[in-house]
């Protein structure tokens, strides 16, 4: 049983260093969002079947790698620079957009700075 929290404490499954890995459900909900977001600040049209396939594409990405990021998850930037090494250069070309905006609307939409 987990201790209950006092009044003006956090709770105890935020404090809790090893938290559990998010869902597969939770993770493509996610992928889509951040997708949607980084197309939106291209100001390109994305195609319903290209969005799709760049999904399907980042989520497998995401799975694949699963344990890192879990690890890395409170480092924006350092998740961001993974998505530039080992996603952007397959999207952009799916998406027929240059790497170098891709990857800025992505860091704009994901963390929300420039590297």
């Amino acid at each position: 049983m987990s201790p209950k929290s006092t009044p003006g404490t956090p709770p105890v499954k935020h404090s809790n260093p090893s938290q559990k890995l998010p869902s597969a459900r939770g993770i493509r909900r996610a992928c889509s969002k951040e997708l949607y977001r980084t197309a939106k600040r291209l100001k390109v049209y994305i195609s319903p079947d290209q969005m799709k396939q760049a999904e399907e594409l980042y989520y497998g990405k995401v799975i694949a790698n699963l344990l890192w990021i879990g690890e890395n998850r409170d480092n924006r930037k350092k998740l961001c620079e993974w998505w530039n090494t080992d996603v952007s250069a397959e999207i952009a070309a799916l998406w027929n957009v240059d790497m170098e905006p891709l990857q800025a609307a992505f860091q704009q939409a994901f963390g929300g700075y420039r590297l």
